[in-house]
């Protein structure tokens, strides 16, 4: 059974999703949402330091669906470090693909902040990202990085 919960974020309205016990969504916007699970409120509780800066790794059971493939990039993005980047092509080495491919993995990471698709850009710049706001967000996300890393 899947258990919602919304919460404020400086990136918007954000929605988790839980299902047996581990993290499977964070998406955008969407109808209001409760739960009283505790995996959720510690979700919450996390990405809300996350946005304080007081948070550089997330220690949360996550379950995406996806692809072997796919999951095998968002292993790779999670070993970014905090207030890093790396771009497509660096990833695509490490797994031993290709930097179109691991863009359209980072594109369907259900998961985004606390599988950190927005560390990973292209060669030429920013790349892309599909959360709402698109560049706006992964800006944002990098810039808070940035700040909480320095201080």
């Amino acid at each position: 059974m899947e258990r919602r919960l919304s919460i404020a974020s400086p990136v918007g309205k954000l929605v988790l999703a839980e299902e047996d016990d581990a993290l499977v969504a964070i998406g955008w916007g969407g109808k209001e949402a409760r739960s009283n699970s505790p995996l959720l409120a510690e979700a919450a509780r996390q990405l809300d330091a996350y946005f304080a800066g007081r948070l550089t790794e997330f220690d949360l059971p996550l379950e995406p669906a996806g692809s072997p493939f796919e999951r095998r990039v968002w292993v790779a993005m999670q070993a970014i470090p905090y207030g890093e980047t790396r771009c497509y092509g660096d990833l695509a080495e490490a797994i031993g693909s290709a930097p179109r491919a691991v863009g359209g993995a980072c594109g369907k990471n259900p998961i985004p902040i606390v599988i950190p698709c927005h560390r990973v850009l292209a060669k030429s710049g920013l790349g892309g990202y599909s959360g709402a706001g698109g560049l706006a967000t992964k800006q944002t996300l990098l810039s808070l990085e940035s700040r909480s890393r320095g201080s």
